[in-house]
């Protein structure tokens, strides 16, 4: 059985638009059953990760250099960037430290992004942690399908490549 997504339209800041994907028969995004889980679970860590989005989408646009590698042959990349001495710098009782949550996503271009689900990275390779090895993959998985989406135009840039167009039945499948 193939598993399938749509297009959710998420927000507009200046320089990006965001995206995420409802799966299966779900009205609720990836994006936003993250939110919703470590809004109970993580805020603190959340929020830092929110205030990444809209600086990223407000001020600097969706450079490479803010998205987190997670491995060497991953096509998703992840939030928040690399580092603990980045603005805004996350802190933990007192201390600024390193957030460990991880919000896997697809950075299409510099203005658009779309935004899937994590969790806690325990280990340090995505495909070793429990916590984030599943949504690791579905991201892959659903980065794969969104590129080939473009390749096939069933995805297409607006005229300057800051929004996509598709059909509102369209259905990734991966």
């Amino acid at each position: 059985m193939n598993t399938f997504a749509y297009i959710k339209p998420i927000a507009r800041y200046n320089k990006v638009a965001y995206y995420s994907v409802c799966i299966d028969e779900n009205t609720t995004s990836s994006f936003e059953d993250f939110i919703n889980y470590h809004s109970q679970h993580n805020r603190k860590k959340l929020n830092h990760v929110l205030e990444w989005i809209k600086i990223i989408g407000d001020k600097y646009g969706a450079k490479h250099h803010l998205f987190r590698p997670e491995a060497a042959i991953a096509d998703a990349s992840a939030l928040p960037p690399k580092g603990k001495d980045r603005e805004p710098s996350y802190t933990e009782l007192g201390k600024t430290k390193a957030n460990n949550i991880r919000l896997y996503c697809l950075r299409a271009n510099e203005n658009v992004v779309f935004l899937f689900n994590g969790d806690i990275k325990t280990k340090h390779y995505a495909q070793d942690c429990p916590n984030v090895k599943e949504h690791f993959i579905v991201a892959n998985k659903l980065t794969k399908a969104i590129d080939l989406a473009f390749v096939e135009k069933d995805i297409v840039w607006n005229d300057d490549f800051t929004l996509i167009n598709y059909s509102s039945d369209f259905k990734l499948y991966f």
